[in-house]
């Protein structure tokens, strides 16, 4: 009764847009774009 169910059932496959190797580096590219503006703004606090 539970492998008929388990056999009729289709599995569904979602192609993604990109490559995966893009996810990881638009992550990676964002991750260091924020940690740049971080890294800028880093004495702001001494100079007043």
């Amino acid at each position: 009764m539970i492998t008929e169910a388990a056999e009729t059932t289709t599995h569904v496959v979602n192609e993604l847009p990109i490559p995966a190797e893009a996810f990881g580096l638009l992550a990676f590219t964002g991750l260091m774009a924020l940690l740049f503006v971080t890294y800028a703004f880093r004495s702001i606090g001494s100079r007043h």
